[in-house]
């Protein structure tokens, strides 16, 4: 029987590059090369493709921050791309979870791993997400949305009627409308790049200019105080979910470094908590996922919030992290699928 030709990119133009990197290499690692003829594919930071011309039988999963040496240069990504059965955009945040890459792939009608493009839009864009889940009824943190023009700045209300405003009025505005601390984030970024935790006018100020060098959209977001949990969802139609694992930061938030760096952070699976509250948490990840069009996995976030256990949802990611101590693989291989015969069920997925 023919093996199956399977493109795995990875790499990309995001500020997650080097985590997708890492996420790339191990789901190449993983992949069951009795079943599947590898394709990988790297971009770099300028949005170069590159075949990966390591034999993919001895690649190793590189860790954050080391670089892809062995390339070719693909002249013609198209070509290259339409040699594959099936392609898995290894790819965190810009460009790649998006729907950016995957509306390429849908125009060379070649299936794909993950959310179409409506899907990762939405979900990457986390303004336009809260939208989507008020109006699905779904507990989020207050929030405050921000976007930054040529002029300044731009405070844009619930009914969408936007204010030129200087950095003083939105502080003066997030102050009237919510309480010390808040987060500032980008609205289309990940891994917690760009995030700052705000507990005065002065910092708020400063968070506010710092996630404008990410992206021109903001969101200023209440702090909630509570334990942050997660779990996986997986399938297109008939949707399965994980149980809920919980992150223990090693730092006052799940920041970038927490997140790769810190060897304190670290997960418990399953979360200590009633099962009551894991149903829940369980039901609304799968209600999220299909509010926000999901197909074929994501990991759903969300807070548990002392004193009153009100289970609040943070943010989906469409394509979270694939490393083999990643979340999304763990969660999964709790419930007894491993981390091969996950890549086995997407490749499925994809081709459905």
């Amino acid at each position: 029987m023919a093996k199956l030709k399977l493109g795995v990119i990875f790499g990309g133009m995001s500020t997650e590059h080097d985590v997708s990197i890492t996420s790339g290499t191990s789901v190449i690692k993983n992949l069951d090369k009795d079943k599947y003829e590898v394709y990988p594919i790297y971009i770099d930071k300028e949005g170069k493709w590159y075949e990966y011309s390591k034999n993919v039988d001895k690649i190793d999963i590189l860790q954050v921050g080391e670089e892809i040496q062995e390339k070719i240069l693909i002249l013609n990504p198209i070509e290259y791309l339409q040699e594959c059965d099936v392609i898995f955009p290894v790819l965190h945040g810009l460009y790649g979870e998006d729907g950016t890459i995957q509306g390429m792939l849908e125009l060379l009608k070649i299936p794909y791993i993950g959310c179409k493009v409506l899907g990762s839009s939405i979900c990457m864009d986390k303004a336009y997400a809260k939208i989507v889940f008020e109006q699905a009824g779904i507990n989020q943190a207050k929030y405050i949305y921000v976007k930054k023009e040529k002029d300044g700045f731009v405070y844009v209300d619930n009914k969408f009627n936007e204010k030129q405003c200087s950095l003083e009025e939105i502080s003066e505005i997030t102050e009237k409308e919510l309480a010390y601390p808040v987060f500032v984030k980008p609205s289309n970024s990940g891994s917690s790049v760009g995030i700052n935790k705000a507990h005065n006018k002065e910092e708020l100020i400063e968070a506010i200019k710092y996630a404008g060098e990410f992206d021109k959209k903001i969101l200023i977001e209440q702090n909630i105080n509570g334990r942050e949990v997660e779990c996986a969802v997986l399938g297109n139609e008939d949707v399965k979910v994980s149980c809920v694992g919980e992150i223990l930061p090693a730092e006052d938030f799940y920041t970038f470094d927490a997140k790769y760096k810190n060897a304190e952070s670290r997960v418990v699976i399953p979360a200590e908590i009633p099962e009551s509250i894991s149903d829940e948490i369980r039901k609304t990840a799968v209600k999220a996922y299909k509010t926000a069009d999901c197909k074929g996995l994501s990991r759903v976030d969300f807070f548990i919030e002392n004193n009153t256990n009100r289970v609040i949802i943070n943010e989906i990611n469409t394509l979270p992290g694939f490393t083999q101590i990643s979340m999304y693989p763990k969660l999964w291989e709790s419930m007894g699928l491993s981390y091969a015969k996950l890549l086995d069920k997407l490749v499925e997925l994809a081709l459905e």
